[in-house]
């Protein structure tokens, strides 16, 4: 039996040798390299998925399966212009949640309607009636056992997506698979047209974990990763479960692939009518590696994975066309390196680009000994049957993406190492994209925000020299900068904004639902936790670059943002009482009044933490009304 070493991974790219896994040549010698990529195909029998699952397992080492998932769980290559909610014109203007495609919405932890306000605090949804500010109150809470992964509100449906864990208990599985605990996502619709007395219209779980989710006119749209649990002779199958009964997701909707970087996990894809809760749901399964990253056009989905080989990563991509409901898988193909989220990834005009960043290591001798590894970065351009037609490569070598954002014919990307380069690439040939120019500047953004056509807003970190030659740099605050790309041959960085020292964070630099901007309203909000040196420590006057601050604030800046004026600041809003709890918490701080989530209504700003909803005025700023969200 012929064996290839993995090689994965970790956050700082450290090279870790995991295991040896078996190729599955010998189970079809025809079948497609794993250096190209082959379409996924049906299974016609329940035997069949058995048998190839149980031949493939043959030949795999027992522990590199789950290794490899929990790695990828770490890493977050799983786990936004605005959204387009129906709203009444009789309802004041209000913002959605930040989502990255116009007309796909995401589930988030808030939603709004321009009325009422919609939290998941811990284990509960709560109701409240936000608007207008002075009357605001609580209506109602629903309570959960699980883990709360986000909600939907359309018209008067709210959707809750929660995440149980359960010991399966399948006759026709012996005790060794029956015995394990495995997860399941439940999908609970409510009739909210009274929000003070909720009620259940549709009650369903998919089996897996909750992975990603997006709703589509009247569609919500969930995907889940499920381990395969597997012994001698018997498999687990994907499964629908209601109050009334289970039923099997048919063979002949699972689809899978032959070639060698099976990881041995279905992604489950359902499809569930919010408002018309008599039709029936679409699930249908993909056998493939655990799926890491997620985009989602009006028409398709794309989930992407990674798979490892010795001189790198490769990002494998399935598309499947949605259309009110249905479900239908539609091609398969690849892209060397691995993606960094869902802003990496876009489809335009006919066409899917992603950007990825690849490590190339270099091994050799009888031991595998490390010799000299890089990084580099590309662009890459597939037409609708996922066949790369184009492609931008070797960009920043040595560097990594912090961020990316496709807007029409551009791809904005920003990589970083020492500084920041931000990257202008032209699209407009899709089988010849061109570098356009680039801003060399000190710091990151990891998370790029359209403007307008011409200007993008860059959230990140700013950064210091780590040493004389320059050869890396000590990350600081957080930086807000707003560039100007009309000139894109010479893009320029217009204006910046610093916030605090090393050791300060934000939620947008890892949750793009956290950002919110209105351009008409001039506005934009930033939830952040504010370090700060204290200079008394170093009576020398010399400070460290690699030093961390003390925690001395935690809220939301308020941000009046033009191009004429640059970035100005109106306010700051905090949910706590003193700053006690936060200077004692060492290196790390999270707290139940740290602002999650910012939505206006109005000119009402509403800042959301787990235990309090604070109202205050867009206008002057001054607060309106508090609202206690305790138990």
């Amino acid at each position: 039996m012929r064996k290839n070493a993995i090689i994965l991974l970790s956050l700082g790219f450290t090279l870790t040798l995991v295991g040896v896994i078996g190729t599955l040549s010998d189970l079809n010698p025809n079948r497609t390299s794993a250096l190209g990529h082959s379409p996924l195909k049906p299974f016609t029998s329940y035997e069949e998925l058995r048998n190839f699952i149980i031949a493939s397992s043959k030949y795999q080492n027992n522990y590199y399966p789950e290794d490899v998932r929990g790695l990828q769980r770490q890493w977050g290559l799983s786990p936004n212009t605005l959204s387009t909610e129906d709203s009444s014109s009789t309802l004041p203007q209000y913002s959605r949640t930040n989502v990255q495609v116009e007309g796909v919405d995401e589930a988030d932890i808030v939603k709004t309607d321009g009325t009422h306000i919609y939290v998941i605090s811990n284990q509960t949804i709560i109701i409240l009636k936000a608007y207008p500010p002075e009357n605001a109150q609580i209506l109602s809470k629903i309570k959960f056992q699980g883990s709360l992964r986000g909600i939907f509100i359309n018209q008067d449906k709210l959707a809750a997506f929660e995440d149980t864990g359960y010991y399966p208990e399948f006759k026709e599985y012996s005790n060794s698979i029956s015995s394990r605990y495995t997860q399941r996502t439940n999908i609970t619709v409510y009739n909210i047209a009274d929000r003070t007395n909720p009620t259940i219209t549709r009650n369903m779980s998919v089996e897996g974990s909750y992975f990603n989710s997006r709703m589509i006119g009247n569609y919500a749209y969930i995907i889940t990763n499920q381990d395969v649990l597997m012994d001698q002779n018997n498999v687990t199958i994907p499964k629908i479960s209601y109050p009334d009964r289970t039923e099997q997701v048919p063979a002949n909707q699972i689809y899978y692939s032959d070639t060698t970087d099976n990881f041995n996990t279905y992604a489950n894809i359902a499809s569930v009518n919010l408002i018309n809760d008599k039709e029936d749901p679409t699930v249908k399964s993909i056998l493939i590696g655990y799926a890491s990253t997620v985009y989602v056009s009006q028409n398709n989905i794309y989930i992407t994975y990674s798979t490892y080989q010795y001189q790198g990563q490769t990002t494998k991509i399935h598309r499947i066309h949605i259309d009110k409901g249905e479900i239908d898988y539609q091609a398969s193909g690849e892209a060397p390196g691995y993606v960094l989220n869902q802003f990496s990834m876009d489809e335009y005009n006919g066409y899917f680009r992603i950007a990825t960043c690849s490590w190339r290591i270099g091994f050799g001798g009888p031991m595998l000994t490390r010799q000299e590894s890089t990084s580099e970065n590309n662009v890459y351009i597939l037409n609708m049957d996922l066949d790369t037609i184009g492609s931008v490569e070797d960009l920043a070598p040595g560097e990594t993406i912090h961020s990316a954002r496709f807007m029409g014919n551009r791809c904005y990307l920003v990589t970083f190492k020492k500084i920041d380069p931000l990257f202008v690439i032209d699209l407009t040939n899709p089988t010849s994209p061109q570098v356009l120019g680039q801003l060399k500047v000190t710091g990151y953004s990891d998370y790029l925000h359209p403007y307008d056509e011409n200007h993008i807003i860059g959230i990140g970190k700013e950064t210091v020299a780590g040493d004389e030659q320059g050869s890396f740099a000590w990350y600081q605050g957080i930086k807000i900068s707003l560039f100007d790309v009309t000139d894109v041959a010479t893009p320029k960085e217009i204006t910046k904004y610093e916030i605090g020292d090393r050791g300060t964070d934000s939620p947008i630099l890892n949750d793009h639902k956290a950002f919110l901007f209105d351009k008409d309203k001039n506005l934009l909000v930033i939830p952040v936790t504010v370090a700060e040196i204290n200079p008394a420590k170093y009576p020398g006057g010399e400070v460290p670059p690699n030093t961390y601050g003390d925690y001395v604030w935690d809220g939301a800046y308020v941000f009046r943002i033009t191009l004429a004026q640059g970035l100005e600041l109106q306010g700051k809003i905090t949910h706590l009482e003193n700053n006690i709890e936060l200077l004692k918490s060492g290196y790390y701080y999270q707290s139940q009044y740290s602002i999650r989530r910012s939505l206006y209504i109005d000119n009402v700003l509403y800042t959301v933490s787990n235990l309090k909803i604070k109202m205050n005025s867009l206008l002057n700023m001054t607060e309106i009304n508090t609202l206690e969200l305790k138990e």
